[in-house]
């Protein structure tokens, strides 16, 4: 057999290992599920990085085999890459499993749909450096043109601003991230109990947040990514999120508060939809000299000036669009919310030591 012959076993096809070597500093892990248009962008760009000493593994869940067909071609130029292939049992659960076969001192973790600049993973490692570090987040940016894409961008660095220059932060997502392998091992991994792959990744960075490590913002570590290009798409984004988020909340409180990524008037915004619907009744029922729905628009108004002002800087279109695409934004995040609530305090609560992996992907 071949060093670049696949083994099989029941449920699994594991590309062999690579003779044993030096401890590597890095191993990058990308999961994968049915996007062959998008995964051979995402090896190539992880398996040619300016760093040294690291590896890739991909992870597949996909039904057909033409992911494996365009892994293994990358892997015949770049001997530093992986392939293993489970049974669907969603994504947190092929993480942890593809992890316990990496070496990486450090592991970090992109996306399927992701390009990460050449330069990304070593901006990612700089870091750890500070042996107190534990994690580390960077940023997304788009070539995208649509203006659903460019109100995403710009939703996402006002975000990114917040984090900059905190001393730590407590939210990392898998799109441009990275743990120190003994401690995501300690934490058991991503949670598997998230019956579908959202906000599994933020849950786990709660939990290290709860215990005190510190994580870090990479700036510089910037992978390009297909944000949603049209409204229905972004919105409903927005609501599956704001759904799954409900339940790392429930298993992590005090973020419901605050965490290092969420402005706070995002969460006054979302009391936009209810409070107008209230005041429309109001004014039906009592007809007030001065409408109460007015004052509603009026204050929600107020609440996306900031935000309007610093998107006009960036792009005028999406800056003038900024209050009506805040506004939908806040009317599919309270429903996704609403939901959300109702189904986290439906669900038996279960630490991600424990619970079984469900079928079920990122969309």
């Amino acid at each position: 057999m071949g060093e670049n012959d696949v083994l099989e076993t029941p449920g699994t096809r594991q590309h062999k290992a690579l003779p044993t070597r030096t401890a590597l500093a890095a191993s990058v892990v990308i999961c994968t599920r049915d996007r062959p248009d998008t995964i051979g962008r995402a090896v190539e760009s992880v398996a040619s990085q300016s760093a040294t000493s690291f590896d890739v593994l991909v992870v597949d869940q996909s039904r057909s085999n033409e992911t494996q067909r365009i892994v293994q071609e990358y892997m015949q130029q770049y001997p530093h890459v992986r392939y293993l292939h489970l049974d669907r049992a969603g994504l947190s659960h092929a993480y942890n499993i593809g992890i316990k076969t990496t070496s990486g001192a450090v592991l970090a973790f992109t996306d399927d749909d992701c390009v990460p600049m050449p330069c990304w993973l070593d901006a990612m490692l700089e870091p750890f450096k500070d042996l107190d570090v534990v994690g580390a987040k960077g940023i997304y940016r788009t070539h995208q043109k649509s203006l659903a894409a460019r109100f995403v961008q710009i939703e996402y660095e006002d975000k990114y601003r917040l984090m900059a220059g905190l001393p730590s932060i407590d939210f990392i997502d898998t799109y441009s991230a990275a743990f120190r392998r003994d401690r995501f091992l300690e934490m058991t991994g991503y949670d598997t109990s998230f019956p579908v792959a959202c906000a599994e990744d933020i849950e786990l960075s709660y939990r290290m947040s709860a215990r005190g490590w510190k994580m870090k913002f990479v700036p510089a570590a910037i992978v390009y990514h297909t944000h949603p290009d049209t409204l229905s798409r972004y919105l409903k984004k927005k609501y599956k999120f704001a759904f799954w988020r409900m339940l790392a909340v429930r298993k992590n409180p005090s973020k419901g508060v605050k965490d290092s990524h969420t402005p706070q008037i995002m969460k006054v915004q979302l009391l936009f939809a209810p409070a107008l619907l209230l005041a429309v009744v109001f004014d039906l029922a009592a007809r007030p000299a001065v409408p109460v729905s007015a004052l509603v628009l009026l204050s929600f108004l107020l609440t996306t000036l900031p935000f309007t002002l610093r998107a006009i800087r960036k792009d005028a279109i999406i800056g003038i669009l900024s209050p009506l695409l805040l506004a939908a934004r806040a009317c599919a995040q309270v429903l996704g919310v609403a939901a959300g609530f109702m189904y986290a305090h439906r669900k038996p609560a279960e630490g991600a030591a424990n619970s079984k992996p469900t079928p079920d992907y990122r969309s």
